[in-house]
C-alpha cells in the first residue's frame, strides 16, 4: 500500500466520526470560512449559471454550502459534482445530501470531461494529496478557460511570534487528543500537524498555482493564518 492509499484508508476509518470531530475541532468556526470563499467566487457568477465540482468533498459540508450560497445569490448550479476517493466518506455524504452527485475518485484522476467547469474547489483536502503537481494540471484541466479554483487549506504559517506559536500548539498537542478521543483514532489525528508541516506555506503553493497555469486572484487568511483561502483563475491550459 502506497502513501496515497494509506491515507484513504485513514479517512475510510474515520468518516462516521468526521464531521463532529470537525465542527468540535474548530469551535465551528469552519463554516465561515467555506462561506467566505463561496460568496466571493459567486460574486463573479450574479445573474449567471455555473458548473461546480469539489473535489475531496468528504461528507459534502462544501457542496452544501455551495448549493445555499448560490441559492441565495441567484446563481444557477447546473451541475454540482462531489469527487472524493474515499468509499466511507461518500456512503456519510450520500446520506446527508441524496440529490447531489457523486464521483469516487481521486485529485489526480478525477475521471471528469476537460474544461467542463466554471469552479472547483477542494477545502482541506490539497494538503492530503501526494502528487501536489499532477492534482493541479487536472484541476486546470477539468476547468473551462477563466474558471476559478478555490483551495481552502491550513498553511504553515509564514511569520513567527507568540501567535504562531499557540497555533502550533493548539494544532500539535490539542486537535490530536480532541479527535482521537471521538473519533478512537488518535493516530489519524495526529498525522493532521504532520499534514499541515509538510504542506507548503502560502507564497510557495501561491508559485504552484502559477505554475501550474493559474492567476492567483485572493490569497486571505482566517482566524490569525490558520486557515488560508487560495482563489486562481484558468489562464492557459498548462
Amino acid at each position: 500500500m502506497n502513501k496515497q492509499e494509506k491515507i484513504i484508508e485513514m479517512f475510510d476509518e474515520i468518516a462516521p466520526t468526521y464531521d463532529k470531530a470537525n465542527r468540535i475541532m474548530s469551535f465551528g468556526v469552519d463554516i465561515s470560512w467555506r462561506k467566505s470563499a463561496c460568496n466571493q467566487v459567486l460574486e463573479r457568477f450574479l445573474g449567471g449559471s455555473v458548473s461546480i465540482i469539489d473535489v475531496a468533498c468528504g461528507t459534502g459540508d462544501m457542496m452544501g454550502i455551495w448549493a445555499k450560497t448560490a441559492e441565495e445569490k441567484g446563481v444557477n448550479i447546473d451541475t454540482l459534482i462531489g469527487v472524493d476517493p474515499s468509499e466511507k466518506m461518500l456512503e456519510v455524504a450520500k446520506g446527508k445530501f441524496p440529490n447531489f452527485n457523486f464521483i469516487k475518485a481521486t485529485a489526480t484522476e478525477t475521471t471528469l470531461a476537460s474544461d467542463c467547469a466554471e469552479i472547483l474547489s477542494i477545502s482541506y483536502g490539497i494538503r492530503n494529496v501526494v502528487d501536489l503537481e499532477s492534482a493541479l494540471l487536472e484541476f486546470n484541466r477539468v476547468l473551462k478557460n477563466d474558471g476559478y479554483l478555490v483551495v481552502l487549506e491550513f498553511t504553515k504559517p509564514q511569520k513567527s511570534g507568540i501567535i504562531s506559536k499557540m497555533r502550533d500548539f493548539y494544532i500539535s498537542r490539542i486537535l490530536p487528543k480532541i479527535g482521537g478521543a471521538i473519533s478512537k483514532n488518535r493516530e489519524a489525528y495526529e498525522y493532521l500537524p504532520e499534514s499541515i508541516g509538510n504542506f507548503l506555506d502560502s507564497k510557495n503553493f501561491t508559485l504552484a498555482l502559477q505554475n501550474a497555469g493559474f492567476s492567483v486572484e485572493v490569497v486571505q487568511g482566517f482566524s490569525f493564518d490558520v486557515s488560508t483561502l487560495f482563489i486562481a483563475k484558468k489562464v492557459r491550459k498548462a
